[in-house]
């Protein structure tokens, strides 16, 4: 099952992604045996998108398709908002394959990731605008595509097999860095990361039953419509199911939490250009993918 978040009637609201276009969550009304919260966060939050998921896939899902015919918005007409706007946190994982590492002149982290957290104020979502920073120092922003994992309920210490009974569902995420300002200092982490507009995320949540192998997804960062980097997650340093285990030791997790894995390779970004994350696996199974244009507010003064 997919959701996604869509801009209508002066506010943000969840959706069902179907062959007519976005279903209102709304529209179903207690057809899955109950009524689902209007938001992905309050979805999630209430615990509902498991029950709604079991309904979908024992038979909700053509009962869904076809109410969508007559009250689904049309694709057409569909802008997207982020999946959410208000998760209580993000946290993001640094230099997970060999080749990013690289390029910042860093190895690879062994015993534990490399971690930082973003606040929520700088989360966008697809088609919006990263903005580059006025700030006169802000000279290389780079883009990085990711494979974003969002946790489903509270948890903590739990063990890594037992991973998946945790997560809501995956989605593609942008995660954006001021590297030239990182270069100052490597201290200046939080700065150069929690920037307006450094993570888009979006336009869908997609849930686990999906996706059979994580770690066969291939995450590809595209920089005005051409391959920049791409890898596959099985080549991650901390693999998923680790990572989501040694948060829960270290600090927990809460509903609604987003995981950002780390990116294949990061690609400087100037006003007018395109950043894409794409995220593809076997057999032609892909997600939508996230697209923002790009622009300098030191250029728009």
């Amino acid at each position: 099952m997919r959701l996604a978040t869509f801009r209508k009637w002066n506010t943000e609201r969840a959706g069902l992604v179907t062959k007519s276009g976005i279903l209102p969550l709304t529209a179903l009304g207690a057809r899955a045996g109950f009524e689902p919260e209007g938001e992905i966060f309050a979805l999630i939050e209430k615990e509902q998108l498991e029950p709604l998921t079991e309904w979908y896939n024992k038979g909700g899902r053509a009962e869904a398709e076809a109410l969508a015919e007559k009250e689904a918005i049309p694709y057409g007409d569909v802008i997207y908002g982020p999946l959410y706007r208000n998760p209580r946190r993000i946290f993001g994982i640094g230099l997970n394959y060999k080749d990013h590492a690289g390029d910042l002149g860093e190895k690879t982290p062994q015993v534990f990731p490399g971690s930082f957290y973003k606040p929520a104020s700088c989360i966008a979502g697809h088609g919006d605008e990263i903005k580059i920073p006025a700030l006169p120092e802000a000279q290389k922003t780079t883009a990085e595509a990711e494979l974003g994992i969002i946790m489903g309920k509270r948890c903590k210490s739990i063990e890594e097999k037992d991973w998946l009974k945790y997560v809501a569902g995956y989605t593609t995420i942008l995660d954006m860095t001021e590297e030239s300002i990182l270069r100052l200092n490597p201290r200046y982490l939080t700065i150069v990361k929690g920037f307006d507009t450094f993570l888009t995320f979006g336009p869908q949540l997609v849930t686990p039953d999906e996706i059979p192998d994580v770690s066969a997804l291939e995450v590809a960062t595209i920089h005005n419509g051409a391959v920049h980097a791409k890898n596959t997650v099985s080549n991650m340093t901390f693999c998923p199911s680790k990572l989501v285990a040694l948060v829960s030791h270290m600090q927990g997790w809460l509903p609604g939490d987003i995981l950002s894995t780390g990116t294949p390779r990061a690609v400087h970004i100037q006003d007018g250009d395109t950043a894409e994350c794409r995220i593809t696996g076997p057999d032609g199974f892909s997600f939508e993918p996230l697209v923002n244009p790009v622009i300098d507010l030191k250029l728009k003064k």
